[in-house]
């Protein structure tokens, strides 16, 4: 599984935010690494960009989708050692559910815990003795407007999100001065199916209809509306380009003024 030097490791590369990554880092002319538990879910996505480049859209390489469980130790430094030098990180697997605190489950904590923050913990610690060796490196954290500010229903959640904005911080802290650099990127509600679980369940529970309920999600934040996953993309693009070299710990917030950086 040798690889050129330009690789990108997506995890959580067959959702919404993921799908959007990819093709943003494809644009940029990386090779292009998607990792996901689902494999039909990776499969979609290598014969979308398959398709893409078929129909000129791409001169690259498609995606490559590789099964891995990212909160599993082995299982992550077994995939991530075949890989090769990695250029580029991006953290993005995650999970979401919402329940009133005195509801949120122990299995439910450690669920979230262990996609939002072990996952980008493991992968990570993997990476970066690589970037450091070669002095050039971007890991960029997918967090949410949710890690810099608490909002009810959202403890399992909330903590997690805190808890890869802080690792993002000590990683920059840790490769400051150097080529590597580590940074975050905070979008509000993103456009994904992810949110349209969530929607549906606050649909299911309080009795609106699902239009309400978005509406009450996007009434939330001045943006008006939910971010695009190709706006989270585009974010990401900046953080892995040469213009950024010198951004290094920034928390990039994506909610239309809500939360200041």
């Amino acid at each position: 599984m040798e690889t050129s030097a330009r690789l990108a490791v997506i995890s959580g590369g067959g959702g919404g935010i993921g799908r959007a990554l990819c093709r943003e880092l494809v644009q940029r002319g990386y090779e292009v690494v998607a990792l996901g538990r689902s494999p039909r879910r990776l499969r979609e996505l290598e014969a979308m960009t398959v398709r893409a480049a078929d129909a000129g859209a791409s001169d690259h390489p498609p995606v490559r989708g590789v099964v891995c469980d990212v909160t599993d130790e082995t299982e992550t430094d077994r995939v991530l050692s075949a890989l090769g030098p990695v250029s580029v990180l991006v953290n993005n697997a995650g999970t979401a559910e919402s329940a009133p605190l005195h509801d949120t489950t122990l299995r439910s904590w450690h669920d979230h815990l262990a996609a939002n923050a072990t996952s980008a913990f493991l992968l990570t610690r993997q990476v970066i003795p690589g970037m450091r060796e070669r002095d050039r490196g971007r890991v960029v954290f997918i967090a949410s407007t949710a890690a810099r500010a608490g909002t009810p229903y959202t403890a399992a959640y909330t903590a997690s999100k805190h808890a890869m904005l802080g690792l993002a911080r000590v990683v920059a802290a840790e490769v400051a001065g150097t080529g590597v650099t580590s940074n975050a990127v905070c979008p509000s509600f993103v456009r994904t199916p992810m949110t349209e679980r969530s929607v549906q369940r606050i649909a299911e529970r309080t009795g609106r209809t699902p239009e309400a309920a978005q509406q009450a999600l996007t009434d939330s934040g001045p943006l008006g509306r939910l971010v695009e996953p190709e706006e989270v993309a585009a974010a990401v693009g900046y953080f892995v380009s040469d213009a950024a070299a010198c951004v290094n710990g920034q928390s990039l917030v994506l909610d239309g003024g809500g939360i200041q950086s």
